[in-house]
């Protein structure tokens, strides 16, 4: 079974093969010992796992292994892959260097938890985990953010996470919805409506329809963040929401060619 697991997962073979190579280096940093599956065998169960969304069973019959090994090759593999994400601010002296970014967030819905209250977020109606995304002027995915719980508003969750601060000290110029309204720095956000200002003039329309249309380029990262299936449901605690995003957020770089690690 696993030599028809290739053909069902879109990705290119580099992401295939870089991820083979860290699992190899991993197991000769540690001088493993035997293992019931190659690094290049694992590689793909892992990926099969992540962007076909697969259950742990699957790959397991296909690889005929265990449940528990494919579940401990996955989790060993991701947490690798996490520990080489960028954080808040190499991603943001990365967005120096862009025209602009892109700013928006998105949930990462999740199964329920006996406290779920933190974790319902009101503007999407459901539980889950909030995930602040920067995107680049041609949609692409620049960084994903540590996963906060879904009762979290989208500013407080960039400012927690150091989004925008590191943002400001860089001088990079974002785009931003009105859910990140009244941010400063160098965060831009659409004309609003108020009671002091009922109606928007012509020229703040026309601002705001070009803010639209720069703002769609965010969704389309969201977008290729959430093509890795996995993330349509996470089944597991939320507090390894953070671990599975940087760890996609690595492959989705090597996926893009534009890996440097």
């Amino acid at each position: 079974m696993h030599r028809s697991i290739p053909a069902t997962i879109p990705l290119s073979n580099r992401t295939l093969v870089r991820l083979a190579e860290l699992i190899r280096a991993r197991r000769a940093e540690r001088r493993s010992r035997w293992r019931r599956l190659q690094p290049g065998q694992q590689a793909l169960l892992v990926l099969a796992h992540l962007r076909n969304g697969d259950t742990y069973a699957r790959p397991a019959a296909g690889f005929a292994i265990g449940t528990t090994t494919a579940w401990r090759y996955v989790r060993e593999s991701v947490d690798l892959l996490a520990a080489l994400a960028d954080d808040v601010q190499a991603a943001a002296l990365r967005a120096a260097r862009l025209a602009y970014a892109i700013l928006d967030g998105t949930l990462i819905p999740t199964d329920r938890v006996a406290d779920q209250k933190p974790y319902y977020s009101g503007k999407h109606k459901r539980h889950g985990m909030n995930v602040q995304v920067l995107a680049d002027p041609a949609s692409r995915l620049v960084w994903a953010s540590p996963a906060l719980p879904g009762a979290v508003h989208d500013l407080t969750a960039a400012r927690i996470v150091g989004l925008i601060d590191a943002l400001t000290a860089n001088g990079v110029m974002t785009f931003a919805d009105k859910g990140y309204q009244g941010t400063g720095g160098t965060v831009r956000t659409p004309f609003k409506r108020h009671r002091h200002r009922p109606r928007l003039s012509r020229g703040q329309k026309a601002v705001n329809r070009a803010h639209a249309r720069i703002r769609a380029l965010g969704e389309r990262a969201i977008a290729t963040l959430k093509a890795w299936k996995l993330l349509s449901k996470l089944r597991c605690c939320p507090h390894r929401a953070t671990t599975i995003v940087q760890a996609i957020l690595v492959l989705q770089a090597i996926e893009g060619d534009r890996y440097s690690g």
